[in-house]
């Protein structure tokens, strides 16, 4: 095989969270099981794929030997690397796309990695609940995939989401977190009721609540949260007489004494304790 063909069916991605080594080796995986790489086809050396591939020669040679290791490919002294296996199972290539990399988020690519092991090639790939980098990482995908696995969450710009999306295959479709309105056809999804769910929750805390006589939530302008966790809170403090309020900036907000603050964002919960330690108050309820 010419080089300039090998390296047409190598892609390594910038906005991908997978290490690029794997990239590299998942790419000539996914040649070999499409037949356009064959047994004995001779593979560029460390130092070409460093160079054209704009890697560093580490990541080349850490995919080259994690290849050696799977039988994918051999290496004879003085001649470099070549094709070694093409009679292996073809995995289950999945596109994972999240909104941003959390404690939250890690669990749940854990949990993919755990239960498909092996039997799987992960692209894993982080937006920033951007949605011009949403867009563009589902519009400029090189290859198929056996399913699509998308958090959707942004912080503006999301009203184009269900177009973007309705170009997937549905049947390869899982939504998470997040219902998408006018996402249309058969597809899966696992999602929260972000009202219902907040409603909930401060019911079962109603009677630690009513020691207090306003609560307030910290929402800020800029943000991925959905519309519906505002709606959930407005309508249990309606319901049950709580005066009410949303924060939009806690950096502004003068706190006092009788007041609950819910919170969504870890830097807003560090401003909101450093604000109640300034206090000096004798007792406080974080």
């Amino acid at each position: 095989m010419k080089t300039a063909d090998f390296f047409s069916l190598i892609h390594v991605d910038e906005y991908s969270a997978t290490p690029k080594y794997l990239q590299l080796s998942d790419s000539i995986i996914e040649a070999i099981e499409d037949g356009k790489l064959q047994k004995n086809d001779v593979l560029p050396s460390i130092n070409e794929l460093s160079y054209i591939l704009e890697i560093s020669r580490d990541t080349a040679e850490k995919g080259y030997k994690y290849l050696k290791k799977k039988g994918v490919i051999v290496s004879v002294p003085g001649k470099g690397y070549y094709i070694g296996q093409t009679d292996f199972k073809k995995k289950i290539k999945i596109f994972l796309l999240f909104n941003k990399l959390s404690v939250h988020k890690k669990i749940i690519f854990d949990s993919f990695v755990a239960a498909l092991g092996e039997e799987a090639v992960i692209p894993f790939y982080v937006y920033n609940n951007d949605f011009a980098i949403f867009k563009k990482l589902i519009q400029n995908r090189r290859t198929d995939y056996s399913h699509y696995v998308i958090i959707p969450h942004f912080v503006e710009g999301g009203d184009g989401a269900a177009e973007i999306i309705n170009t997937l295959p549905k049947e390869k479709l899982i939504l998470i977190d997040k219902k998408v309105a006018g996402v249309c056809g058969n597809y899966s999804a696992i999602y929260e009721n972000f009202e219902k769910d907040i409603y909930n929750a401060l019911t079962q805390a109603r009677e630690a609540l009513g020691k207090y006589h306003t609560l307030k939530l910290i929402f800020p302008k800029r943000s991925y949260f959905p519309q519906e966790i505002i709606n959930g809170f407005r309508l249990f403090c309606q319901q049950y007489a709580f005066g009410h309020h949303i924060v939009h900036d806690i950096k502004s907000e003068a706190i006092g004494e009788g007041e609950v603050y819910i919170n969504l964002m870890e830097d807003d919960l560090v401003v909101l304790i450093e604000k109640i330690i300034s206090f000096n108050w004798a007792q406080m309820s974080v």
